[in-house]
């Protein structure tokens, strides 16, 4: 598999509101750190994650994090 081209070496915090959302694996998309289909012509699939109830979260950018689609703090490290 091919490395995620890095979107931003730090996180996308955003504000959810409760329901499912596709996470950016590849660092393609036009639409970080949503996916926008970009994916298509790489190894990669965007990872799905539902929100239960609204709150903040701070999405991976950098599209390295062992937590995926959560921020990990790897972007420190790259």
């Amino acid at each position: 598999m091919s490395d995620p081209v890095i979107a931003q070496k730090s996180p996308y915090v955003l504000e959810l509101e409760p329901g499912e959302y596709w996470w950016c694996r590849c660092g393609r998309s036009a639409t970080q750190p949503f996916c926008d289909g970009s994916h298509s012509e790489t190894d990669f699939s965007p990872v799905r994650f539902v929100v239960e109830r609204t709150r903040t979260v701070a999405l991976c950018g950098c599209k390295h994090s062992n937590d995926k689609p959560y921020c990990d703090g790897t972007h420190n490290r790259l």
